[in-house]
Formats: structure tokens, sequence, C-alpha cells
């Protein structure tokens, strides 16, 4: 795929480009230049800050007790 430098040294990444590595204005990439001279564009890991609320939240708060029921339940079944 080939795209055009601007004057000002800038390139557009092509929609396609962007859907695939669901990057979104205003994501961090990290451009790795190789021996062979090939440029590599890669999507920076989300920080965890970001990623905040994609989880739902448990509803049932368990004691220390009830974690190590559990734990032993598992491997029992084991």
């Amino acid at each position: 795929m080939q795209v055009i430098l601007s004057n000002t040294g800038q390139i557009t990444i092509p929609e396609l480009i962007l859907k695939q590595l669901h990057l979104q204005p205003g994501d961090a990439v990290e451009l790795v230049l190789s021996d062979a001279g090939e440029i590599r564009l890669l999507p920076v890991t989300a920080l965890i800050t970001k990623l905040k609320g994609m989880l739902s939240a448990t509803r049932k708060i368990l004691t220390l007790e009830a974690m190590q029921e559990v734990i032993a339940s598992g491997a029992a079944e084991s």
C-alpha cells in the first residue's frame, strides 16, 4: 500500500490499516526501523487506566475464607 509524504513529513495511514490495528485518533504508535530499511508500525499497548471500566464489577465480595474454599474445591475437582 502506497502513501504520500506531505511537505511536513507526515503520512496519512489508510483507513483499512487503522481498522485492522484498532487505532483511533490520539492513539500512540511505535515506528521501528529495521536494518533492511523497512519501517514497522506497531500499536502501543493500552495503558491500564484506559482500560478502566471495560470489565464488569463483581457483584459479590468474597472473604479470604470464601476464596480459599473456592480454590480448595477447584483443586479437589482436578
